[in-house]
């Protein structure tokens, strides 16, 4: 299990988690980058990846589906705003493809990867536009939710 870190949120819009993973950082960011990797892990169980389309790259796209154990699917479009391999990963889902503006925006993620000796401090921001979206995704269980998927994430990077 990750241990977990004590990160402050850098304004009051903002959600974060921070873990000690036991995995090189390279293998965590695979794990964020790869499709097939991602499916492994990226929603809390027993919630399961049904597609994964991603070109991780400033402009590229991030189409995720996923799947609840009833089988509802909910897609999810976004682009990636940065990406600083084994370092940083900035991703949103105020734009889709192609420049294109969703619908409603609701978050900015901000992954960073930072070594410590041979383990990865692993750190994900969630800012959101306004509280409203904020307290909704608190609610929705983020720090359960992003903590087990931080879980699953370093079982899988351990086994690369």
């Amino acid at each position: 299990m990750t241990t977990i870190i004590d990160a402050t949120p850098s304004d009051d819009r903002e959600l974060v988690i921070s873990r000690l993973i036991d995995a090189p950082r390279d293998k965590v960011w695979r794990c964020w980058t790869e499709a097939e990797l991602l499916k492994q892990w990226f929603v809390p169980k027993p919630w399961s990846i049904g597609a994964v389309d991603v070109d991780v790259r400033p402009g590229g796209r991030s189409n995720i589906t996923m799947r609840d154990p009833e089988g509802n699917e909910y897609p999810n479009a976004g682009v990636y705003l940065e990406a600083v391999p084994n370092e940083k990963l900035v991703f949103t889902d105020a734009f889709t493809e192609g420049w294109n503006a969703s619908q409603k925006p609701f978050f900015v993620g901000v992954l960073t990867f930072e070594d410590e000796g041979g383990k990865t401090r692993y750190t994900a921001r969630a800012r959101h536009w306004t509280m409203e979206d904020k307290e909704a995704h608190e609610k929705m269980g983020f720090h359960e939710g992003w903590g087990q998927c931080a879980d699953q994430l370093e079982e899988v990077a351990r086994g690369l």
